[in-house]
């Protein structure tokens, strides 16, 4: 599935005052299409934003308007999924459209920084700029230039696809939902009444659920739910981008240790998400 990264600077704390646009398309993991143009605010420029970007009067001279590259920009966001980082990107873009009596592109949007607090928990809490997240990725880029910055919040949006083998299509799921900044065990008992009472269940690899979520689901199921997998445990349940990407890809340590354990003989079944979800009734 593809999508297009999008970046803006601006000549003053107007976010309407967009004085560069940066725009990158993807194929999945490859660049298909860049375009960049300065653009002419018309508005003044403050010393802070130059500082930041080095944009200034004469370096939009002779540049377009914004009302002079909307029809391009439409034309490459309308209907596609759109990535920035953070939303200030985003309500440039709208402020810039109000100014100048434009629709907005009817887009769908993602931000990345929302990607990256669920991707990876060290970010959960702060600490998900631009510059600190892709220096932790080992990308390298000129900061506060629009098309690099774009490329940037794209390079974040597929290191989380990466990370969690969650495919771009759960991440507009995922990023809606609120942060899990629970730690420690999701063990539950089980529902005696469930039509799955008796069974031991452990879950492994990245879900379109929440890990609290499907505890929750697999105990009112009858499921007693442990964190690990042991000679008790009689259901895996794998995530299913981890399903379809095993061959050539390492599996994760209760994934090898369920192997092990019905290779010994114990009757332990592993699912993929999909089917846990018909399972639990969702």
């Amino acid at each position: 599935m593809g999508f297009t990264a999008v970046d803006v600077e601006t000549a003053n704390e107007d976010l309407a005052s967009i004085c560069q646009i940066g725009l990158a398309e993807y194929e999945g993991t490859a660049l298909v299409r860049e375009w960049k143009s300065y653009v002419d605010p018309e508005d003044e420029f403050s010393g802070f934003n130059i500082d930041i970007h080095g944009i200034d009067e004469s370096v939009i001279a002779g540049a377009p308007t914004f009302a002079g590259v909307w029809e391009f920009l439409n034309s490459s966001l309308a209907g596609c999924i759109v990535c920035s980082h953070t939303s200030f990107d985003r309500t440039s873009i709208n402020q810039a459209c109000m100014k100048y009596h434009l629709p907005s592109p009817d887009c769908i949007w993602v931000d990345t920084a929302r990607v990256a607090r669920r991707a990876w928990p060290q970010f959960a809490h702060g600490g998900y700029q631009l510059k600190t997240l892709t220096k932790f990725l080992g990308y390298h880029f000129a900061h506060h230039d629009a098309l690099e910055d774009a490329k940037a919040s794209a390079r974040i949006l597929q290191a989380a696809i990466e990370q969690t083998g969650l495919a771009l299509q759960d991440w507009l799921r995922r990023i809606e939902q609120p942060l899990d900044l629970t730690t420690g065990v999701i063990a539950r008992e089980g529902n005696p009444d469930g039509a799955l009472c008796g069974e031991v269940i452990v879950f492994t690899g990245a879900l379109s659920l929440r890990r609290r979520e499907a505890a929750e689901l697999a105990a009112q199921a009858g499921c007693t739910v442990k964190e690990n997998v042991t000679d008790t445990t009689t259901l895996l349940v794998v995530g299913d981008q981890d399903i379809r990407r095993l061959a050539g890809h390492e599996k994760s340590s209760k994934h090898r240790k369920a192997e092990e354990l019905i290779h010994k003989g114990q009757q332990l079944r592993i699912l993929c998400e999909r089917d846990f979800k018909v399972l639990v009734g969702l």
